[in-house]
Order: C-alpha cells, then structure tokens, then sequence
C-alpha cells in the first residue's frame, strides 16, 4: 500500500485572521497618534510663521525708518514669501510690530 503525501504550506484561515487582527489593533493606535501629531504640527507652524513675519517687520522697520503698514508691504518688498500660517489662517500686523491670527 501506498500513501500519498502531500506537501501542504500555507496559512490556515485562523492564521490569517490573527495575523489580521493584530494589523488591525495596531492601525486603532496609530491612526489616532498620527491626527493629533498632525495638528500639533498646525499649530507649532504657525507660531513659527508669526515669529518670523514679526522679526522681518523688525528688519522692515530698520531698513526702511518706518513700520510698514501691513503683512503685504512685507511680502512685496522681499522679506517673506507667504503671509499666512501653513493651515491658510490670515495674519494681522499691528501698529507695534506685533502679529496675530485675524479675527474671524
């Protein structure tokens, strides 16, 4: 008599339902982590972007003996290349040199 084996590899399907399960587990803890990263990112951006325009409205104010009287004399005269924070919030100069979020 004679036994016929066969050479039988593979993943059962209980395999493959673990192996999706723990992907699955894994994507519920990421994905949430990555959208609050992201809006911590927002919002660091456009503190750094307040920064920046407040010190080029410095170097405005020097080179030019007077404050310039809004984000877009900035922006024409070469000092920054946007006048927005990275989320599109407009930004405000004020008299004093300071800048802000618009009021909406």
């Amino acid at each position: 008599m004679r036994k016929n084996i066969k050479n039988e590899s593979g993943f059962t399907m209980i395999e493959m339902m673990v192996v999706l399960l723990i992907i699955t587990v894994l994507l519920l803890i990421a994905v949430p982590n990555m959208v609050k990263n992201n809006d911590v990112a927002q919002s660091k951006g456009c503190d750094a972007t307040i920064n920046l325009l407040e010190a080029q409205a410095g170097a405005y104010r020097v080179e030019h003996k007077t404050a310039a009287s809004s984000l877009a004399d900035l922006e024409e005269g070469g000092y920054v290349d946007t006048v927005t924070c990275p989320d599109q919030t407009a930004l405000t100069l004020h008299e004093d040199g300071t800048v802000t979020k618009a009021e909406q």
